[in-house]
C-alpha cells in the first residue's frame, strides 16, 4: 500500500517465446514499456519492470474506492533461444528479489496461446520451471493468461465451448492453479474498458488470496 487510498499489484508475466508475455505486460499497463514483436529468436533478453499510472474507479475495498498501480516485471521466455535454462532462472529470481523483494509478488502470469495446443512435455517443463522458480506454493499465486482470445473468436469458439473442447493437458494445468483464468486479445490495441476488466479478475484472484504475497529471496541451487 503506498497509502490509505491506493493499493499496488506485483505481477510477472512468464512464457514461451511468441507467446505475447510482453505485449500482455503492456496490456495490463496500458502502455508500450516492453519491446513486443515478431522474431525468429526469443525477443526478450533481461527482466525490466514496467509501472502503470493511478488508475481509478477499478477496485473497492471496505466500501471505500482505492486507486491502482499495476507494476509488472517483464523476462526473458523459456525456453529461450540464446539462454539456457539456468541463466534465464537466474536472471528472473535476482530481478524478482531486486524489485519485489521487500514487498512480495502477487500473482505469476503464465502466458499461453490460445490458439496453439499445449503439449504434455511442454506444460511439464513450465510446470518444473516454476517450482523451481517460485517454489512448492506456485500454484497459489499463479493465473493462466491465454492470449490471441481473436484466434479462437475467429474459429466462432466462446471461452466455454474453447474449454470444453481442450485438451486434457491444458485442462489438467488450469485444475491444478485452481481454475485461475484469463483470455485476452494482445494482438490489438486492448480499450480501457477490456483493461480493467482484466485488472478486475487479477484483483478477484488476489483478494481469492487474502491478498497475500509470495515472498521470494535469491538463492543460488
Amino acid at each position: 500500500m503506498a497509502d490509505s487510498n491506493e493499493m499496488t499489484i506485483n505481477l510477472i508475466v512468464l512464457g514461451r517465446s511468441q507467446t505475447g508475455k510482453s505485449a500482455a505486460g503492456n496490456s495490463l499497463l496500458g502502455s508500450s514499456d516492453f519491446e513486443s514483436h515478431h522474431s525468429p529468436s526469443s525477443v526478450t533478453t533481461c527482466c525490466s519492470l514496467g509501472r502503470s499510472c493511478r488508475i481509478s474507479s477499478v477496485i473497492r475495498r471496505n466500501g471505500c474506492e482505492l486507486a491502482l498501480r499495476v507494476r509488472v516485471l517483464d523476462t526473458p521466455s523459456y525456453p529461450h533461444s540464446g539462454l539456457s535454462k539456468e541463466q534465464v532462472r537466474d536472471t528472473v529470481r535476482s530481478a524478482l528479489a531486486h524489485h519485489f523483494g521487500e514487498e512480495g509478488l502477487h500473482l505469476a502470469l503464465l502466458i499461453l496461446r490460445a490458439d496453439l495446443p499445449l503439449c504434455p512435455d511442454e506444460r511439464d517443463q513450465m510446470i518444473q520451471f516454476m517450482q523451481e522458480l517460485l517454489g512448492p506454493t506456485w500454484k497459489e499465486f499463479t493465473v493462466v493468461l491465454l492470449t490471441h482470445a481473436d484466434k479462437t473468436e475467429e474459429a466462432e469458439f466462446s471461452e466455454e465451448e474453447y474449454l470444453q473442447s481442450a485438451s486434457s493437458t491444458l485442462l489438467s494445468l488450469l485444475s491444478s492453479v485452481q481454475h485461475k483464468y484469463i483470455f485476452i486479445d494482445n494482438q490489438k490495441s486492448i480499450t480501457k474498458e477490456e483493461r480493467v476488466i482484466v485488472l478486475r479478475k487479477l484483483l478477484n484472484f488476489v483478494r481469492q488470496n487474502n491478498y497475500q504475497v509470495l515472498l521470494l529471496k535469491h538463492r543460488k541451487e
